[in-house]
């Protein structure tokens, strides 16, 4: 979350992100009503958008972490923000800062039109689904997705779960078969240890996404050894994503 619980803990936890090994990195932008969020994601959007944090002061950080690295980076927000600037006006402007792609939770593939034109050829749309979405509107979201397909790991909202459920492990296959391959599987929602990673790598999604469980650790984590921290940590998942 851009700006928790400051901007300087954003800049460090990146740099630690980077030296973990992480392939892409979610930066979210934080909303007054984060209806797919559970408490720790809530509560980071909170102080974030006490502290100040604009859409322009958004862009602005974005621009000196780019400066620092060029690995993908994916703003995960909800579609009002970009629906009240206009989406092609927001597009351009995270475009030029150094903005890869998007997740919105909240956008529904039925009134998408609009942000798909603005985006296309530009920047990856991320769609979510869910272990219980029908197979032809998987085959419609994916084809609508670019970058990644988002698989919801369970029932609910985001936030730290104590148990991988069966029918998480059977979708990732399922979504797999059923998209042929064509785009890669990403899930997310309830993952915060290697555990975690090791078993929906072996189930066949292509990657892990990892959000509450890094908050609960910039919380804790004094600002002098966050990076470190962040750093040691991403390893540890890491690992976990190579099969042997």
């Amino acid at each position: 979350m851009a700006g928790f619980p400051n901007e300087k803990s954003t800049i460090s936890t990146v740099r630690g992100l980077v030296k973990g090994g992480v392939d892409i990195i979610e930066l979210g932008f934080p909303f007054s009503d984060p209806l797919a969020d559970g408490p720790v994601i809530q509560n980071a959007s909170t102080i974030s958008l006490g502290k100040g944090t604009k859409i322009v002061k958004f862009f602005t950080l974005v621009k000196k972490i780019r400066k620092e690295t060029d690995i993908p980076i994916i703003l995960m927000t909800y579609t009002n923000i970009l629906y009240h600037r206009g989406y092609a006006k927001f597009i351009s402007e995270a475009k030029k800062a150094g903005i890869d792609g998007f997740i919105l939770p909240d956008m529904s593939i039925e009134e998408s039109r609009e942000y798909l034109k603005a985006a296309k050829s530009s920047a990856d749309t991320i769609f979510l689904i869910s272990p219980n979405t029908k197979k032809d509107r998987i085959q419609k979201i994916a084809k609508a997705s670019s970058g990644f397909l988002y698989l919801v790991a369970v029932f609910g909202t985001t936030g730290i779960k104590s148990r991988i459920k069966k029918y998480t492990l059977d979708a990732i296959k399922q979504v797999k078969k059923q998209t042929e391959g064509k785009i890669p599987i990403g899930i997310g929602f309830g993952v915060s240890t290697p555990d975690d990673v090791k078993k929906y790598i072996k189930a066949g999604a292509d990657a892990v996404i990892v959000g509450s469980a890094y908050l609960k650790l910039i919380e804790k984590t004094p600002q002098k050894q966050l990076e470190s921290k962040i750093a040691s940590f991403t390893k540890s998942l890491k690992k976990q994503t190579i099969l042997k």
